[in-house]
């Protein structure tokens, strides 16, 4: 792996069009504008980070900042901003924090620091510079900013982009019973309790939100290099001995050496006002330098579900075979208005077995057989989504014993190949237990596997196949990551995200030659690699009473994703009713993809109904603009609404997803646009002008609405 450093052209960013520079009399700097106001001492501590539309001020006069340095005896050295001497002065565009040299626990350390902290005009930038001068020394991570004993008023919540976007009503409390109770002591947990939040492992844009209802602070790191961020959310101890003591930040990864510099202007922090929706417009105006999204194949648009079925599995065990493509598949998913596979072990080493080699099944005909049943099941305008893993080699392929797969692979931190195994069972302990299937990393970028790849898509295009799917590009592995060892001290590639986008980007280029119209998908919801996609297959599973899949679907309308994990007939109508809300599409994965829904009546029945509203409004549903709660208003907070908008029209999805059996009256305004019709579950009701609605437990209601 090439060791990738990056240089920042522009250090100090551009203000607003006015600002105040100033150095009081005690030493303070401060730097405002109409927006917001900093202010540092000359010892270096942040005194202030102020709303200044709301007065709301989120600093307490702490250290910015610390970093942690590997030497030949320890690694993870501490180093930290209050232990310091610093020089602070104004620039003509903000404050410099400059320290020539860092006192560490093991005396000075040869390290040069530089943070820069400039306004902009609706965000604050904190840059950094750093040069090791420390011989055999690596810094390894720099935490900065941080913003210590964050002062936030009682009703704030945090917002995460976990799969798509979670809210904890309670942050401290998420902090100790996740970050903590997890694992509790396997990091030292008696100094702090810490969140696990790192971009783009699971998180799927770059940011992180503590949001009140009017106003709110915006962690983001505007990284067009897409490298690992932690998303930085510690308690610390009070006097009191108790972890009540919040630091927010963010977390970069210089991996610096000595005679070394490193430099990065990508981190942000906002004080806005407004609801959480002016800091998901902050993400999407940096979003809109780079991303690429091509116009959706309309199929894609109006497609409300797929089954994801396994024709064999790893183990051997024949599930389906080809002709129930066309015939129990189709008529389950028609039963449910679905009109879409995506298939799963169709080759013949079956499900995580054999990749890449993909055997054609001689047994059922081979490509030609598999292509004829795909001929047949599309005659009625179905669609298939034909399966392959985009990253993992069977270490029993053809590619990995006599082909390129030893070379393409990813390799630890000790140079060993780096191994995943995915332990499904048939109906006895010892697979899971001990005969697991073992496969090693490709790198994505390595020109051996991009063919492969190629090879893949044209395969599914030659078999009659109306989109490829590739399994695991969508996110950058936390730990399965490649090394370069060619060092002093091993160093990660913390760029596999950009990687596999690229990749993507290389797919989609090759499929657009083929078809416009052949679409493109991958599996876990991450910004940057979904821009190349049609589709997205959701992981991990989001669908708790904590999922705000708001935050990603208002941020990035043009994305579609699936939910997942609905398997069997559990929770159905508030999963059913969460999906249509927020305009995602359902994975009808019955029994983890083993069986069809027609298997499980209660999910069959209640789907069959949702999908025939999504169905007959699919223009504005399904194709039109998530707009989450913008151009209506409801008498009750307790009804859960979102609109779409189509052309003339807007959609507004209601539901009640209470766990009691309430029922709940609310009065609709809609400025602007007249009532048409509606459609409801259960025993929902509308009136006739479209203006109140009546709700029980889990029911529906869309009502239709059309410009005056």
């Amino acid at each position: 792996m090439k060791r990738i450093f990056f240089a920042v052209a522009l250090l100090f960013s551009v203000t607003t069009c006015w600002s105040k520079n100033n150095v009081s009399d005690n030493g303070q700097f401060t730097i405002s504008n109409n927006r917001m106001s900093v202010t540092v001492t000359k010892q270096g501590m942040l005194k202030e980070l102020i709303n200044v539309g709301t007065g709301q001020n989120y600093a307490s006069e702490d250290y910015m900042w610390r970093l942690y340095y590997d030497s030949p005896e320890q690694k993870e050295i501490e180093i930290t901003g209050d232990k310091q001497e610093v020089s602070v002065s104004k620039t003509t565009n903000g404050i410099l924090l400059d320290y020539p040299q860092l006192r560490g626990p093991f005396g000075v350390l040869k390290a040069h620091l530089q943070l820069t902290i400039t306004l902009e005009e609706d965000k604050v930038r904190f840059s950094s510079k750093m040069t090791n001068g420390a011989e055999h020394t690596v810094i390894r991570e720099l935490q900065y900013p941080l913003v210590r004993n964050i002062q936030l008023p009682g009703n704030y919540k945090l917002i995460t982009a976990q799969a798509g976007g979670k809210i904890y009503d309670d942050v401290r409390q998420h902090i100790i019973t996740n970050g903590f109770m997890d694992k509790p002591y396997k990091r030292p947990d008696q100094v702090f309790h810490q969140l696990n939040l790192k971009y783009p492992s699971g998180v799927s844009m770059n940011c992180f939100l503590l949001a009140g209802e009017k106003q709110g602070i915006y962690f983001g790191s505007h990284d067009n290099l897409f490298q690992d961020t932690w998303h930085g959310l510690r308690l610390y101890r009070d006097k009191d001995r108790k972890y009540t003591v919040l630091e927010s930040g963010l977390y970069k990864y210089p991996n610096c050496f000595s005679g070394e510099t490193w430099s990065n202007n990508a981190n942000v922090i906002a004080p806005y006002s407004g609801t959480w929706h002016t800091a998901a417009q902050i993400y999407r105006k940096w979003a809109e330098t780079w991303f690429d999204h091509r116009k959706t194949p309309e199929w894609v648009k109006l497609m409300p579900s797929w089954q994801r079925i396994i024709f064999k599995h790893q183990y051997g065990e024949y599930l389906f075979h080809y002709p129930d493509l066309y015939g129990v598949m189709k008529e389950a998913g028609h039963s449910v208005g679905c009109n879409a596979v995506l298939a799963f072990g169709w080759w013949e080493e079956g499900m995580d077995h054999g990749n890449p080699d993909y055997s054609p099944d001689r047994s059922q005909g081979g490509d030609e057989g598999w292509a004829a049943a795909i001929r047949e099941f599309k005659k009625d305008g179905d669609k298939l989504l034909m399966y392959y893993n985009g990253k993992l080699i069977d270490r029993e392929s053809k590619f990995y014993k006599y082909g390129e797969g030893k070379h393409v692979c990813y390799h630890d931190n000790t140079g060993a190949e780096r191994i995943e195994q995915y332990r499904f069972t048939n109906y006895g302990t010892w697979l899971g237990e001990y005969d697991a299937r073992s496969f090693v990393v490709a790198n994505t970028t390595h020109p051996a596997w991009r063919q492969k790849l190629i090879e893949m898509a044209d395969r599914a295009y030659r078999c009659g196949a109306n989109s490829v799917f590739y399994d695991q590009l969508g996110y950058g592995e936390s730990m399965n990551t490649d090394w370069d060892l060619t060092k002093e001290y091993p160093v990660p590639n913390l760029r596999v995200l950009y990687d596999k986008g690229q990749t993507l980007k290389y797919i989609r280029a090759h499929i657009q030659k083929l078809d416009p119209d052949f679409a493109l998908g991958t599996e876990w919801l991450c910004d940057y690699t979904a821009q190349y996609c049609d589709y997205i297959h959701m992981y991990p599973e989001n669908s708790g009473y904590d999922s705000f899949q708001e935050l990603f679907r208002y941020t990035f309308p043009e994305i579609i994703f699936t939910d997942r994990g609905l398997r069997d007939d559990t929770d159905v109508e508030r999963r059913v009713n969460l999906n249509i809300l927020k305009g995602i599409r359902n994975d009808i994965e019955i029994y983890r993809c083993r069986d069809l829904i027609t298997d499980t009546p209660t999910y069959q029945a209640y789907l069959a109904k949702v999908n025939a509203i999504k169905n007959k409004y699919a223009r504005v549903l399904l194709a039109g603009r998530f707009n989450d709660i913008f151009g209506f208003s409801v008498s009750s907070p307790e009804v859960k609404a979102k609109s779409f908008l189509s052309d003339n029209q807007m959609a507004i999805v209601m539901t009640n997803d209470l766990k009691d059996s309430k029922q709940i009256t609310a009065t609709i305004e809609v400025p602007g646009y007249h009532f048409k019709e509606s459609a409801t579950t259960g025993k929902a009701k509308v009136a006739a002008d479209g203006k109140k609605v009546v709700l029980g437990k889990y029911d529906l209601a869309v009502l239709i609405y059309e410009k005056n």
